[in-house]
């Protein structure tokens, strides 16, 4: 799961809690990565250095996970 944003919504850490927990009870391997200071579609700003980061970090995820 990828979350972003600086100013979390008034349910973030329930949603977040609850997803994670299901997901899990399923057996489904799930890892949480947030980028503070974020907004959601900020990776399309790619001159900005968080963007870079979040695009590197999700496709060596993504690699990870379709080698396996």
């Amino acid at each position: 799961m990828a979350g972003q944003g600086s100013a979390p919504g008034p349910y973030r850490d329930v949603d977040i809690t609850c997803a994670l927990r299901l997901l899990r009870r399923a057996g489904v391997p799930v890892e949480l990565h947030q980028w503070s200071g974020t907004f959601h579609g900020s990776p399309a700003i790619m001159s900005a250095e968080v963007s870079q980061r979040q695009l590197a970090e999700l496709g060596a995820v993504l690699r990870c996970a379709l080698t396996e």
